[in-house]
This record gives C-alpha cells, structure tokens and sequence, in this order.
C-alpha cells in the first residue's frame, strides 16, 4: 500500500491503519507509523488508539505496549486495548496487572479478560474472573454474562450458571437476545432441557441461533420428536439449522432419518450443504452401508469443488471401508497422502480389511499413522485378534508397552482375552501386572477378562480369587463370567450354588448368565435342574431363549442318554435348529452308541452345513463303535467323495512363553525321541497299575496291538509326556486340545496323574477336565 504522497492529516492515517488491520497488512500499518514519525504529526489519543490497535491486531503486542507507553493521554480504550492484547495472547499476569493500574477500569476491560479466558479453555478462571468483578462492584454487561455463561456451559457448571441466572434477571439483562441464548445454550450443555425450554418461551425476540441451541438440546438429550417439532415452528432455518438436526439424528443411531433430513434441505432451501453436513450425511451412509449414495455425495463434493476438511476427508474414507469401498478408501488415503485419519476412519478401514481376512494393508496405514492414540492401537491388536493373529497382536501388544500411549481397560480387556484364546497363563499373569500397575484392573472390564482367562488357562482357584476380589457391587456380566467359569470347569453344583447367591443378592441374571448355568447342570447331570432353570429364566425372567439355550437343554438330555427326549425337545423348537443342536444330538448319539438317530443328526446336519468334517466322522464312528463297519466305511467314502477334510487334533502346551504343539504321532518335534521313550516308560508303568487301554476309541478294523499303538501316541498323552520333560517335579500341566479328548486318553491320564504325582488340566473342545491323584473333575461323566 503506497502513502508516500498521502495527504497529512490525522483522520486519513487512522482511516489507512484501520484498513490495514480490515486486510491484514502488517506492513502498511508499520509504513504509516514510519510516515507519522516522519512528518512530525501530532499524535493525538485517537490516531495513537488505531496504532495500539493496528499493532494489537497483527500480533505486535510489545509494539502495542510501547505506543502505549508513549501516550501523554490515556483514554479507557487505550488500557482495554491492551489488556484485550495480553489477554488473547494468554499473558493473563500482563493484562492483570494493567487492569488494577487503571485509573478508571470498566466492565469491558473485565470482560476482554473473561474472554482471553474461554478462548484458551481457562474457563475456571474466566468464572473467577467473573466472581471478583462482582466483588469489586463493578456492573457486567450483557456480553460479560454471555462470556461466563458460555464458560458455565462448557464446564457444566449448572450451580453457578443458577447463580448467574438469578444475577441476570435481577439486573434486567435477560432481554437481550444474546444473553438469552447463552442462558438457553447453558442449560443445554448442562442437562436441563424444562429449564432451558422455559429461557426459550420467556423470550421476547428468537433470532436463529436461539432456535438453533434449542434444537440442539432436545438432540442431545434425546428428544427427537419435540427437536423435530421445533424444527417444523422455525420462521427461517440456515445452515446451522439443518445441520443440528442432520448431525442430531446421525449421533443418535437414526441415519436413515439423517439422510431424509439432508434430502429435505436438498430440495426445500437454496442453501449448500457445508462440511459439517457432509460429514454427517458421509457418516449415515457408512453406518448404514449405503456405498451408491456415499458415492453420489463423494461426487457432488468434486463436481462443486465444495470446501472440505479433515472431517469430511476423514468420513469420507470410513463411508467406503464400511460399504466395502475398501480399497476406494486406501486409495483416497494415497491420493491424499493423509496421515491425519481418525479413529472412526481407522477402525472402518481396520473393520473392512478385517471381513476380507487380511490386516496387512490395515497394519501399513496404522504404521504411517501421525497421532497413534490408544484407541487406535487397541483397534489394531484387536483386528489381529480377530483374525487369530495371537503373536502379531501379541508382539503390537509389546511395542505399545514400550513406545505407545498409556493402556487403558479397554486395551488390557482385549489382550487378557488373546491370552484367552491362547490359554497362556504366564501371558495372562504379565498383562494383569500391568494392568495392576496402570490402576486399571479393579475396573470392570478387565476384572471380567481376567476371570475369563485364567479360567480358560486352567487356573479356576485364581479366578475365583479376582470374583472374590473384587470391589463394589458385582455387576451381572461379573456373576455370569464366574458362573461360566466354573461350568466349563465341570464344578457344576459350585456354579448353581454361585447363580443362588446372584438371585439373593437382588441381581438380574441376563441370557448369557442362563447358557451357564444350563450348561452346569449339563457337565454334572442335572436333569431335573436343568429343568426347573429353563422354565425360571422363560416363566419368571421373561428371557426369551435362544438357541445356545436349545442346545444346552438338548446336551443336557443327550448326555444323560435321554436321547428321545433331545430329538423331541428339537422337534418342538419354535425356531428352526441350528448346526449346533443336531451336533449335540449326535455327539450323544455316538457316547450312547445309537445308530439310527445318529443317522437322523448327521443328515440333518450335513443339510445345514454340508461340509462339516465332524458330522461325517461322528456318524461314522458311532457305526463303527456298533460293528456297523460296512456303514462307517461308505461314511468315509461319501466323506471323501464330497472333498470333506476331516479336522485334525492336536494339542498344545506352553513351556516358558513359547507354544509346542502335537499331532498324532507326531514325528516332528525335535525331542522327539525322548518323548516317545518316555511315553513308552509311563505306558507300560500305568498298565502294571491296572489301566486297560480303551481299543474301542479306534474306530477302525485293525488289530488289537495296532490299535494300542495307536492310542499311545495320540497328541495329548504326547504333549504331557513333553511337559513332564520340560517343567520342575510338582509343576502343573496345562494341556489344550482343539477336539473332544477321547475315553482312552481320559482314563489313561487318570493314571499318569497318580503315577507323576502331579495335577494335569487338560482343556478339550467342550470342557475342563482337572486330573489329580488318579481322579478326574468330571468324575467320568463328559
């Protein structure tokens, strides 16, 4: 801006000054000052208060203060100006100190402080600032109260906004719209929507953003159909408008309803949707999965070269993750070489690589990450433990221990259940101390995981110990983990005697509460029980069942060899049965060796999921077990025909940190040899002892020898020959297998228990069997 030639007058320097600070032009509001000092002008309180001004406004606080300084005169708005400066600037000690050496202080030098303030998120100060105004008598003014107000609102400060309230009316401040509005806004944010509403129906003049905050507030508290209301009653709506019910409905769960808003503003307004409402809109489609019309929006937003954000970016790419755009989103993420996903956008991404079963793109884009929060960690080991990547999530586990953000529950719930799945104790034991050392593991969350894992790890005892342990009322989730625990650990009475206790405790046991507790009366062969529960949780407790509750009521038939009662219990079922009640039947079927019913299960079963391997196995060793080899053979023919692969067992124990598994036989273990010679020692030692090897669990044609041998080295006796091996004498075997441990092996580790003198808890497809002193915990009944 050229003022070389500028005429000279005071006026004409203020007018360039105040254009200066209208454009931003730092350097011509420096060359007028150059000019004035130049020509020798006389600096007079008005020019000098544009100079502060220009020098405020630009960010030149100190040059502010030294002009300041120099003023022979001072008027109020020279000291409010600069306490305005400091303030913005958050030197609160600065602007502090000018306002107590003001000859004549105002309330508007007060409310530039109250403001500086809220604008950094001070707002305690600013409502202190506030409460020595008034001590120092000084009258506030309609913005001082909308200043406070806003920092009541954002503190939820409810009892002071009263208070503040009160000092309105008392004052007659209430009138004005914008002090209203704040009044309105306040009890909005603080959750008093009959309060709020009364602000609003008291106001003489509503402008727009009043209607606005209102809306808002039913939004939020979850009154949509008097937000609606509102909405309809609105002389005029703008953007603002529109967006609170779009963004209302789509916070809330209602998408479809966000979008018939957004269609509506479409077609009934000329006004252009902004970001804020793309963001909203982008959200429904992908909470809905509506990829046609996130792609029209995906459209309008590069046809009108609207103005976007990090939000809308970011909403944008979550919509194709969960629409399964996938790769539309990586791509978005390449074009725009974005490292500022959010979680939303991150966790849809995760989810949709999750559902096509591979997490590695996932894991490249959580690499190059710039702000790894907790959440995002979290999501990260959770889609490898979705995708049964126990070690990856493991090893991401360590990194974040090392280099990431604090753990929370959520992240520590999450890990206990990989060490869940991995049945690691020792993994177990090292995330609760750190969950113990981040304080989080009397939280209920992790108090219920770490139930879970130690009891899926073996260690009933430790997780009564957490249950006891814990503080505070137990929540259902809490009896329902330790019910759960103890019926899958086969102490049955233990588990109803617990579910008594929840009842007399006054706590309402939920569907989950009831699958363990059917299933406790199942592991001990309670019918009658079984029973009495079934009809509590339908007649009293009004839980509709489902079907894990058929299965267990056909289970618990089955087991007991009510095999009839199971088939009519299934015939009856208002819902049609699943893979999982016939399964059960059949498994009952071939414990109590009945051919034809069998017959009936697998049949029904194969229509359901024709390529379950266990269906044609169990049909053909309940042939087998019968004599019926002919039928098991043309079993297994069929089997083999439809290119049905039989599931393999193995079994697997974990010896410091590190998992060894066997199969049948097993030949690839590098210590091999000593384990079979080993075995081969106990075999023969647990038969001197009065153990008959069960020749009838080889359900094949073969010759007797053939047939022992064969159960010698099945995968579970091979894996606690390994851990006799490997662990200190009296050390406790822990042993997982993926199917159901046969009679042999059950009877012969009954013996080795005895032989070693050591515990041995083996862990099958169905159960927990603890062998100790030559007994087991099922007490044979499996």
């Amino acid at each position: 801006m050229e003022v070389a030639h500028a005429p000279t007058s005071s006026d004409f320097f203020a007018h360039i000054l105040q254009t200066s600070v209208r454009i931003r032009d730092p350097f011509a509001g420096r060359s007028v000052h150059s000019q004035i000092i130049k020509k020798g002008l006389h600096l007079g309180v008005y020019l000098l208060n544009n100079l502060m001004t220009f020098y405020a406004k630009t960010g030149s606080v100190r040059d502010a203060h030294h002009v300041f300084d120099e003023m022979p005169i001072k008027s109020t708005f020279s000291w409010n100006t600069l306490i305005s400066a400091y303030a913005k600037q958050g030197n609160f000690d600065a602007s502090r100190r000018l306002l107590y050496e003001m000859p004549d202080c105002d309330p508007v030098s007060w409310t530039a402080i109250i403001v500086g303030y809220n604008q950094l998120g001070l707002f305690d100060n600013a409502i202190g600032m506030f409460a020595k105004m008034i001590s120092e008598r000084v009258p506030p003014s309609q913005f001082t109260v909308s200043n406070v107000l806003s920092s009541c609102a954002a503190n939820q400060a409810l009892d002071i906004g009263r208070k503040i309230h009160s000092f309105v009316v008392k004052l007659g401040l209430g009138s004005h719209a914008s002090v209203a509005t704040s009044l309105l806004n306040m009890y909005a944010k603080c959750g008093d929507p009959v309060i709020a509403k009364v602000v609003f129906d008291r106001m003489t003049l509503k402008n727009i953003s009043t209607w606005n905050a209102l809306i808002s507030l039913y939004m939020q508290s979850g009154q949509i159909n008097l937000a609606a209301s509102q909405f309809e009653k609105m002389p005029d709506r703008d953007i603002v408008s529109w967006n609170s019910m779009i963004s209302g409905y789509n916070q809330i769960g209602y998408d479809l309803e966000a979008l018939n808003i957004f269609s509506k503003m479409l077609y009934e307004s000329s006004l252009k949707p902004d970001k804020f409402t793309l963001a909203s809109v982008l959200s429904a489609c992908a909470n809905l999965e509506k990829l046609n019309i996130g792609k029209q929006i995906h459209a309008y937003i590069l046809r009108t070269e609207t103005e976007t954000s990090e939000a809308v970016g970011n909403a944008l790419i979550s919509m194709y993750a969960k629409s399964g755009g996938v790769e539309i989103a990586r791509l978005i993420i390449e074009h725009n070489r974005t490292s500022n996903l959010n979680i939303i956008a991150f966790t849809s991404l995760l989810d949709g690589y999750t559902k096509l079963g591979d997490v590695k793109p996932a894991r490249e884009i959580f690499n190059k990450l710039r702000d790894r929060d907790v959440i995002a960690w979290t999501a990260m080991i959770v889609g490898y433990v979705q995708n049964g990547l126990w070690n990856e999530a493991l090893e991401l586990f360590r990194s974040m221990v090392n280099e990431g953000p604090e753990l929370n529950s959520y992240t520590l719930a999450s890990m206990l259940s990989v060490s869940s799945s991995l049945a690691s104790l020792e993994h177990g034991k090292q995330i609760h101390a750190r969950a113990i050392k981040a304080g989080e593991s009397s939280t209920a969350s992790v108090t219920n995981a770490l139930i879970a894992m130690y009891a899926k790890a073996g260690s009933i005892n430790i997780a009564k110990r957490v249950f006891d342990l814990t503080s505070g009322k137990k929540e259902t989730v809490s009896w329902t983990s330790m019910i759960m625990a103890l019926a899958q650990h086969g102490f049955g009475e233990e588990a109803i005697s617990l579910f008594e206790r929840m009842l007399s405790v006054g706590m309402k046991p939920d569907h989950i509460t009831y699958v363990g507790v059917l299933s406790a009366c199942t592991h001990v062969g309670l019918i009658e029980q079984g029973r009495n529960y079934y009809n509590l949780m339908t007649e009293v407790h009004k839980i509709e069942p489902t079907l894990s509750h058929y299965a267990c009521m056909i289970d618990l038939y089955g087991r007991a060899g009510l095999l009839q009662e199971a088939y009519q219990f299934i015939e009856s079922m208002p819902i049609e049965p699943d893979n999982i009640a016939w399964g059960s039947l059949l498994a009952s079927c071939k414990i109590h060796k009945n051919a034809d019913l069998a017959k009936v299960a697998a049949e029904r079963l194969l229509h359901i999921d024709p390529g379950n391997s266990g269906a044609y196995s169990a049909l053909a060793n309940v042939y087998s077990a019968c004599g019926k080899w002919e039928n098991a053979a043309k079993t297994r023919k069929l089997m083999k025909d439809r290119g049905v692969k039989k599931e393999k067992g193995f079994s697997w124990i974990h010896i410091k940190n590190k998992v060894h598994a066997f199969g049948v036989e097993d030949v690839i273990h590098p210590q091999k040899d000593e384990i079979y010679k080993l075995m081969d020692e106990i075999w023969e030692d647990i038969k001197k002892m009065g153990f008959i090897p069960d020749t009838e669990s080889v359900l094949h044609d073969l010759e007797e020898e053939v047939k022992e041998q064969i159960l010698r080295y099945h995968s579970e006796k091979l894996a606690i020959a390994f851990g006799l091996l490997s662990t200190p004498e009296n050390t406790v075997l822990r042993i997982m297998k993926n199917l159901r441990v046969c009679n042999d092996c059950h009877s012969a580790i009954k013996f080795i228990s005895k032989l070693v003198g050591r515990e041995i808890i083996v862990r099958d497809a169905t159960r927990f069997h603890h062998f100790k002193d030559g007994a087991c915990s099922c007490r044979d009944y499996w």
